[in-house]
């Protein structure tokens, strides 16, 4: 544990215009994490927590008190083809009210549409109705053209943007990074790390207030904080 007096403070940021207050960094529960990484995290400084209810056979979401927590929707289920994508306003519903369920919670911070279903328009996917009846605050958009963002956006108003972005995945960086600052929506991630350490963490981190990444591994989160500190220059 690090002494009191050299832990590094992480700092809050604002996840885009719509008010969403956030952990610089976060924490992606990828993996099945245990309550005792889940409690270092937290007393690290670290309030955002991203799940989905794919991930670790649906138990990791059993989790939290006083943060910002994010979780995802859009994957019906895994078969040989691949995975079976829904966006229909009927599996919405029903799997926000599975996660406020196994989450024991009344509304989820920030609610993504984890993949966009091609057969359902995405003015249908009901979550503007969600947000009118308080069971979710915000909405999240990933793995996203920039086409899509726009369409949603104009929908209701996104609050973040959920793709891959890394030392050397630096896609996003041509269309969608702009994209995502010219409307206000914030930028989340995901694998931050890749198979690095501090310093890809680090750089991350370093491309603005607006970017919260949220390395899903254990050890990133209990040897990483320090990495807020790092100097990065523009090169």
């Amino acid at each position: 544990m690090v002494d009191e007096q050299q832990r590094v403070q992480i700092p809050r940021v604002k996840l885009g215009t719509q008010g969403l207050e956030v952990s610089k960094l976060g924490f992606g529960c990828m993996d099945d994490v245990g309550i005792m990484i889940i409690k270092h995290a937290f007393e690290e400084g670290i309030t955002f927590f991203d799940t989905t209810d794919l991930y670790g056979h649906k138990t990791n979401e059993i989790l939290v008190e006083k943060v910002q927590l994010a979780t995802k929707f859009g994957v019906e289920s895994i078969g040989p083809g691949g995975l079976v994508v829904s966006g229909t306003p009927e599996y919405v519903c029903a799997s926000l009210e599975s996660s406020l369920k196994r989450l024991d919670v009344d509304y989820i911070d920030l609610y993504y549409i984890i993949r966009v279903d091609t057969k359902t328009p995405i003015a249908e996917t009901n979550c503007k109705k969600l947000v009118e009846e308080g069971k979710i605050k915000y909405i999240g958009i990933s793995e996203a053209s920039p086409e899509t963002i726009r369409r949603a956006h104009a929908v209701h108003p996104i609050t973040a943007v959920q793709m891959e972005w890394a030392l050397w995945t630096h896609d996003i960086e041509e269309e969608v990074v702009p994209l995502c600052r010219g409307l206000g929506i914030g930028i989340v991630p995901y694998s931050p790390l890749g198979q690095g350490s501090k310093l890809a963490l680090a750089w991350v981190l370093h491309q603005g207030d607006d970017v919260a990444p949220i390395p899903g591994k254990s050890h990133s989160i209990i040897f990483n904080p320090d990495s807020l500190v790092v100097s990065c220059n523009s090169d």
